[in-house]
């Protein structure tokens, strides 16, 4: 079976690295089999949702290296749910009922004092015409419940294996709200239908959910999904993420200069069979993308490790997957410049320190005058190489006496401003004789 999957996010604020587990467990299952990805907005809210969360949406998917086969939009497809809520009207499946939020929670409080599940009772069914009628007549307009078969649902998740709900354990859902609009339940089955989605492939916050979604499976005449419902990240200390308060947004990460992949690696395979570690690419993460070796615990996606992560990337990424981005910071860099400094960068935008070193200006830091006069008078004329700084610098400490730090930091603050960086061998071709004998001489070059 060829596999078609969907994500399908409410653009009702920025998503988070949890969500974006989800898209990527999508992305990676279809394109590692040759199927097809649907991006999907679940926007029936029209209250608070908004295209700019949308548009958002689909620039953190792109960071990602997720690019939809299709784009849908819930708000352009009610012609299909008011259909099929005819059609479960007709079958004597959805069902008008008239009580109050307030009566509701009434009646489930009185449940609760005698010992009873809050489930609905059905009350609305044992309604007579007039009754109904008496109803209507003070302006009460009705939301429409989803009749449940009290039989007992089963399935084969691909993740927590066969799994099983009493469907009569549950309360009849509430499928349209008195003023006609539709709760996630109805929408999402018609279009998985509509859409023949093969894979619902979600976290396992939706479980409950699934057994209701199944008896809609069936009575609109479909081949029921497989489903796969992963385990759920939370924060370092465990708290869950909230796409309202902003908790580890794609966005805030990618302005914060992050790498896509170490993001993408560390929110795939934290909480799975696999070590976590940096995967540079999409297409090399596909593979160990096992629904059936997930975690059953949730996985605590740490900020510090993807940090290291994204360190790791950029020690071991060759220039050309880096040049475009060096280029669009304005940076004319080379392989040399490259090679030279990317082990030192914590993220990308750190390039522009040293940038800044070899090209200036740069303030130079003086602390050793007599040394510094050794190192004017000693420094050889170009062409340089990585040879260079090694025979400058043993030069420096037969005139000098110095070795160790006492030579060496001197040097690397009068050459960069900087405590800490780069091996000198290699920078210093990059700064020139003419930066270098400036800054040794104490002048911002």
């Amino acid at each position: 079976m060829t596999p078609k999957v969907r994500f399908a996010p409410s653009p009702t604020g920025r998503i988070h690295i949890g969500n974006a587990r989800t898209a990527l467990m999508n992305w990676l299952f279809a394109k590692h089999r040759g199927g097809t990805f649907v991006l999907r907005f679940d926007d029936t809210d029209q209250e608070r949702s908004r295209q700019e969360y949308a548009d958002s949406i689909e620039v953190d998917l792109n960071w990602l290296g997720i690019h939809p086969d299709e784009v849908a939009r819930q708000s352009q497809r009610f012609p299909l749910y008011a259909a099929a809520a005819e059609k479960l009207k007709a079958l004597g499946r959805l069902y008008p009922c008239y009580e109050s939020e307030d009566e509701l929670d009434r009646r489930r409080k009185r449940q609760a004092a005698r010992g009873l599940p809050p489930v609905y009772d059905r009350a609305a069914l044992a309604l007579t015409a007039d009754e109904t009628a008496a109803l209507e007549a003070e302006g009460r307009k009705p939301h429409w419940r989803f009749k449940l078969d009290h039989r007992v649902v089963a399935w084969r998740d691909l993740v927590r294996g066969e799994c099983h709900v009493d469907c009569a354990s549950l309360s009849d859902p509430v499928l349209v709200r008195a003023d006609g609009t539709y709760l996630y339940t109805l929408p999402s089955v018609v279009d998985d239908v509509d859409m023949a989605m093969t894979h619902i492939i979600r976290g396992e916050d939706h479980v409950t959910n699934t057994a209701v979604q199944i008896q809609l499976f069936e009575l609109l005449g479909t081949t029921v999904p497989q489903f796969a419902h992963h385990n759920l990240l939370t924060n370092a200390s465990g708290e869950g993420l909230s796409k309202r308060m902003g908790h580890l947004s794609l966005t805030s990460l990618r302005e914060e200069g992050l790498e896509a992949m170490a993001a993408a690696s560390l929110a795939v395979l934290v909480g799975s069979s696999e070590a976590v570690r940096p995967i540079a690419s999409l297409a090399a993460l596909a593979p160990l993308v096992d629904l059936g070796r997930l975690s059953r615990a949730p996985a605590r996606f740490d900020e510090a490790e993807l940090h290291h992560l994204n360190a790791r990337l950029l020690h071991d990424a060759d220039f050309a997957s880096v040049k475009d981005r060096l280029q669009a910071m304005g940076l004319a860099a080379d392989e040399a410049f490259w090679l030279a400094v990317r082990g030192n960068l914590a993220s990308l935008k750190d390039s522009l320190v040293w940038w800044q070193v070899v090209k200036g200006p740069q303030a130079p830091v003086a602390t050793d005058a007599t040394l510094l006069a050794a190192a004017v008078t000693l420094l050889p004329q170009e062409p340089w190489d990585q040879t260079t700084w090694g025979a400058w610098t043993a030069a420096i400490k037969a005139e000098t006496g110095l070795s160790g730090r006492n030579l060496f930091m001197p040097l690397r603050l009068a050459l960069t401003g900087h405590e800490h960086g780069p091996e000198l061998k290699a920078l210093l071709p990059l700064i020139g004789h003419d930066r270098a004998l400036c800054r040794l001489k104490g002048e911002t070059a």
